[in-house]
């Protein structure tokens, strides 16, 4: 009896549509989408589906350290973006704010480091001053929060962001080989990343209740914690 009611549990029709549209038919959309417009680009299928190292026949650590930023930077998008929806009532709506904003902006970064947004198709120096205006608009506007919550993480990050950024903008002045100027260029931009992904958990865990204290919406899930 217990064995029919679990199955009835898992497909659980509401549960069902929920994935349909939240997640099935988006990630179908996309894919589909994706295979489509690469096409008409000019790519093949073997070059859209497979990854590169495997296409050139190259070791899988190929931009080990550049593949790693990119995942701290999507990181900090999804536990910001999680957290916007889990934040407690008792915070009002300027902290859900903040974890958007804080969220759509480590998107827009993982979308120009995996992209090469900035080395290729916009010039590089807009691109800094637009984040550097996002970066600052985003303090002044939560100022109050992002110091009580963590303001040194968010000067930390900032700092070694913008380091990032000088050592890119003086490395043909510098009287190193390229490959050394790299290693402090991605090296500051490496540990900003993960000192914004830092910053970002801070903000998250802020605004969000412990799971003791706030009571799960599906009486189910309260249910089988109790028991």
């Amino acid at each position: 009896m217990n064995f029919f009611q679990d199955l009835l549990q898992v497909f659980n029709l509401r549960k069902i549509i929920r994935w349909i549209m939240l997640a099935g038919i988006p990630a179908g959309v996309f894919y589909i989408a994706s295979i489509l417009i690469l096409k008409l680009g000019g790519f093949n299928l073997i070059e859209i589906l497979r990854d590169p190292a495997q296409q050139n026949e190259q070791s899988s650590f190929l931009g080990f350290l550049s593949n790693v930023g990119n995942w701290l930077w999507i990181a900090s998008a999804a536990i910001s973006f999680f957290a916007a929806t889990r934040i407690d009532p008792g915070f009002g709506k300027r902290l859900r704010e903040l974890l958007i904003l804080v969220g759509l902006f480590s998107m827009t970064l993982a979308i120009d480091d995996f992209f090469l947004i900035h080395d290729r198709y916009i010039n590089e120096f807009i691109c800094y001053a637009v984040y550097a205006f996002l970066a600052g608009a985003l303090l002044v506007r939560h100022y109050k929060t992002i110091l009580n919550v963590d303001g040194f993480a968010f000067l930390a990050a900032g700092s070694f962001l913008a380091l990032s950024i000088l050592t890119d903008m003086i490395q043909n002045y510098i009287p190193l080989r390229y490959s050394y100027t790299q290693v402090f260029e991605e090296g500051f931009k490496f540990i900003g990343a993960a000192t914004w992904l830092y910053f970002s958990f801070r903000i998250a865990a802020s605004g969000i209740a412990p799971a003791a204290a706030r009571p799960p919406r599906n009486p189910e899930i309260k249910a089988s914690i109790s028991g």
